[in-house]
């Protein structure tokens, strides 16, 4: 029970903790954060000394840095960064820059969209080709916004199982793809399966997206590039139409099988991709007849890098991975969710398949969200190497420092997440929204005519 002493004390501490210098204090680590909700903290110090040893700078304390998470769900600001970096590592595999030659839009590339196969009738909106509305399969017409689009119409029936053992095995599945694709390529160009590295590089990237039902489909780009990678140009017998067909083969074709153990049982597993497989050539933006069924390279790269930030927003699952069966019954999800997660958990118990039980959260998916092949881009590690090294340096410029005359250390060691107070995160956000909005601003102003 508080008393109104207790309050009134509470009321001072909180009134004390929002003083000017206090605001001033915590909008400086929240700008330095870019409006991190979830900020990393770092105790220790830095020092900055010339050639003879003499100290010019010291710094020593708790400071706080980005926590990185790429989910908007648990930083909007972290999540609005990777996403801009994903548009980089895209594009650049797309249009050349950051190290990748603008050749690249001159070799055959694709755009590859590949799903899940149906385990059961779902609620859903179809639609005539005329665009039409046809009623669903349960009878009704749904809006957009009906929760019920996905879910399973008929729940004893629907496979569940069968839905996160696919899930589970998802990653595995796109490795085989890339291997038959390889052999398809070399088959439709009449060479040798194991003489294509000498003609050819397959690069690409992929970005997995949930699908309302809760199952990930797969977003790629597909490119062919000679056997040295992206300055290297495409064989002679390399095109389009060549691609596209090797694609189109692979996704039919590709399977894999695995023998599983569940409840004592031992089953052989067939998992292969869904019937539905979009596949569109690529073409640079200045070239592009927009009727002709080609998507821009220049369009396709903030289209692809805006789902490497989301999660499963459609299910609204957790963030974080279930501890206990309990835990699931807690979840504030859709029950058709909630059944997969339960799946998991419980198929989770099997020698076989103990990891659905750490990716039960994921709905049995256990891939990352963002790959690519090395020779595709830059990488993740490059793009954010360059942005400490900027900093870095903006850093010793401001301090009219040499950077080649001076020794940086650095000591800092992790002492905690977050805001102590809803206060700090408050403002924290209100930066974040305040720098999205100009950013937008800047945007909307370049594109102006």
């Amino acid at each position: 029970m508080i008393t109104e002493h207790d309050g009134s004390a509470l009321a001072a501490r909180i009134t004390n903790r929002m003083t000017p210098a206090v605001i001033r204090a915590v909008r400086a680590r929240a700008e330095a954060t870019g409006g991190c909700l979830q900020p990393v903290h770092l105790t220790g110090y830095r020092t900055v000394t010339d050639h003879t040893g003499r100290i010019l700078d010291h710094t020593a304390g708790v400071v706080y840095t980005p926590c990185g998470n790429r989910r908007e769900s648990v930083c909007p600001a972290c999540s609005d960064r990777y996403a801009a970096d994903a548009f980089h590592l895209l594009r650049a595999g797309m249009t050349g820059g950051k190290t990748i030659p603008e050749t690249v839009t001159s070799k055959p590339r694709l755009f590859l969209t590949i799903t899940a196969p149906s385990f059961g009738a779902v609620h859903n909106r179809p639609t005539t080709r005329t665009g039409r509305r046809l009623p669903c399969r349960c009878g009704e017409y749904h809006h957009d916004a009906d929760t019920r689009i996905g879910t399973a119409i008929d729940p004893a029936h629907y496979d569940y199982p069968g839905s996160v053992l696919w899930q589970g095995h998802a990653g595995e599945l796109w490795h085989a793809f890339t291997v038959r694709l390889r052999r398809e390529l070399a088959t439709a160009a009449g060479i040798r399966v194991k003489d294509f590295p000498e003609h050819a590089r397959l690069s690409y990237a992929k970005v997995a997206e949930y699908q309302r039902r809760g199952l990930v489909h797969f977003h790629a780009v597909i490119r062919l590039d000679g056997p040295e990678g992206p300055a290297d140009p495409a064989p002679g017998w390399a095109d389009n139409a060549l691609l596209e067909h090797a694609t189109r083969a692979a996704v039919e074709n590709t399977r894999i099988t695995r023998t599983l153990t569940i409840g004592g049982d031992t089953t052989r597993h067939v998992f292969t991709w869904g019937q539905q497989a979009d596949i569109r050539p690529i073409r640079p933006a200045h070239t592009t007849d927009p009727d002709d069924g080609d998507i821009t390279d220049r369009a396709l790269a903030g289209y692809i890098a805006k789902y490497a930030t989301k999660g499963t927003s459609t299910s609204e699952v957790p963030d974080r991975p279930i501890r206990s069966e309990q835990a699931i019954e807690a979840l504030d999800v859709h029950p058709h969710h909630r059944r997969m997660i339960t799946t998991a958990w419980t198929l989770g118990a099997n020698p076989d398949l103990g990891f659905l039980r750490k990716w039960a959260h994921m709905l049995g998916f256990r891939g990352h969200f963002l790959t690519k092949s090395i020779a595709y881009s830059i990488t993740f590690t490059t793009i954010r190497g360059d942005r400490r090294t900027h900093q870095h340096l903006a850093t010793l410029h401001a301090t009219g420092t040499d950077p080649d005359t001076v020794l940086v250390v650095n000591h800092w060691k992790h002492t905690g997440n977050g805001y102590r107070h809803h206060h700090d995160r408050d403002i924290a956000a209100a930066i974040y929204e305040g720098q999205r909005q100009q950013r937008q601003e800047k945007l909307d102003k370049e594109e102006r005519p």
